[in-house]
Order: C-alpha cells, then sequence, then structure tokens
C-alpha cells in the first residue's frame, strides 16, 4: 500500500467511508486511524534519560522505513519510534499528533508529512491548509517542549496511484515554504530532498523503484541525514 492508499479502517463498502449498521446507517469510522498504535503506544515505558526518545511522524514513508530497515529503530544512537500510517494527509496525523507524539514524551519530534496533501488523497491540494496543519503540529510540540525536525517532502514526479498530478514543482514549492517556516521558528530543517532527487526533480531509481517510496538503498542514504537532525536539535536552546 502506497502513501495513496487509504488505510484500511478509512475505506468503507463501495467507497462510502465507512461500514453499514442498522437500517443502512453509515457507522462511524476512525478517521484518523488513532486505534493503528494506541496499544503499542500503552506498552511503551517512561520515556529514558538515554538515548532521547524520537518520533517520526509521517505517512507510508515511515511506516516502510521501520519495516525496511527495523535495525535502525533499536535505539542507536536515539531511541527512534515510527508512527507513520500510509495514506495520510496531515490533517489526519494533526488529529492523532497528541496520542502519536505528545503523549508519548519525546525530546524530538521529525515530521515526514506531505505527500499525501500533494497527491489530493483527502481532496484538493490547499498548500496553505497543509502548512496551516504543520504549523498546528508544530505549535503542539513547542508546548511541550517537545524539539522539531521538520522534514522536506521526498522527491516524485508522479504518483503511482494518482497519475498525471505533475507534483515535482509542487513538492518544491512546499519545501521551501517548509524551510522558510523552520528559518522562522528555529526549528531544524532536514533536506531529504536535494539528496535523493534526480535532474527531473524526481526521486532517484536506485533509491526507489516506484518513484515516491525509497528502498533501503534510499533509507541508507536518509539515515545519516536524520542522525544529524536530531543532534542539531538536540543542541538548539
Amino acid at each position: 500500500m502506497g502513501p495513496g492508499a487509504p488505510p484500511a479502517a478509512d475505506r468503507g463498502p463501495a467507497g462510502s467511508g465507512g461500514s453499514f449498521g442498522p437500517a443502512g446507517r453509515s457507522a462511524p469510522t476512525d478517521y484518523a486511524n488513532l486505534q493503528r498504535y494506541a496499544a503499542a503506544n500503552e506498552r511503551l515505558p517512561p520515556p529514558p534519560a538515554s538515548p532521547a526518545r524520537v518520533v517520526i511522524i509521517g505517512n507510508s514513508i515511515t511506516e516502510g522505513w521501520v519495516k525496511e530497515d527495523s535495525a535502525f529503530f533499536k535505539g542507536k544512537p536515539y531511541g527512534y519510534i515510527g508512527r507513520g500510517i500510509s495514506g495520510q494527509a496531515t490533517d489526519q496525523t494533526l488529529l492523532r499528533f497528541r496520542q502519536d507524539v505528545v503523549n508519548l514524551r519525546p525530546a524530538v519530534v521529525v515530521l515526514i508529512v506531505g505527500t499525501n496533501d500533494i497527491a489530493e488523497n483527502r481532496g484538493p491540494y490547499v498548500p496553505k491548509r497543509t502548512m496551516e496543519n504543520i504549523m498546528s503540529m508544530v505549535e503542539l510540540a513547542q508546548a511541550h517542549r517537545i524539539r522539531v525536525v521538520l522534514a522536506s517532502v521526498l522527491p516524485a514526479t508522479d504518483f503511482w496511484w494518482r497519475k498525471g498530478l505533475n507534483p515535482a514543482s509542487k513538492i518544491l514549492a512546499l519545501n521551501q515554504q517548509l524551510k522558510a517556516y523552520a528559518d522562522q521558528q528555529r526549528l531544524t530543517y532536514l533536506d531529504f530532498h536535494s539528496a535523493m532527487t534526480d535532474e527531473q526533480g524526481g526521486l532517484k531509481k536506485v533509491y526507489g523503484e516506484d518513484g515516491v517510496h525509497p528502498n533501503l538503498a534510499g533509507y541508507r542514504v536518509m539515515e545519516p541525514l536524520l542522525n544529524q537532525a536530531v543532534a542539531q536539535a538536540l543542541k538548539r536552546k
């Protein structure tokens, strides 16, 4: 399932958005998929003093990272916790931010979001709305003294599940906004895009065969960049 495919919990019969109960009424759905990590969150012990707990929240790019290179999420050099859900746009991520980030009491949160907004998974792409969702997540983190790493959207020239949107220039524009906002708020900006893009503004084939999702080689490029960004965020006052 790619970032364009809604999680199973978000789909109902014939695209209804929910399951049907008595008298054909649509039952409410877990729009933000709060159930996805609820049990895992309950099992987590309090954060240790060392290594620093770091939550990475996002979509299938984050979810796939845990699956492709699970050894990276064993707490070296940080206590990384992956909280990615395939298909999610920023409004859904915002809805679960308190449960899947704030309540886990990390030292740092890494936001890798925006791909599915540009892919129009949940409706037309409105850059201002996407930025406002991201700003709200940042403000929630700051209110709880959680350091923020704001990651770029990864490059793509097309989305295989939603062809013809020509996302490359939209991704660049959103990344420029993210970088400017990070500078304004004194956040750490994590530039995955520059390290992974080809001449057309897409994901280098060697880093991801489907043009959107990194493979293991892609994640191996991302990992030292992430470690550097987290170290920088922890040094900020």
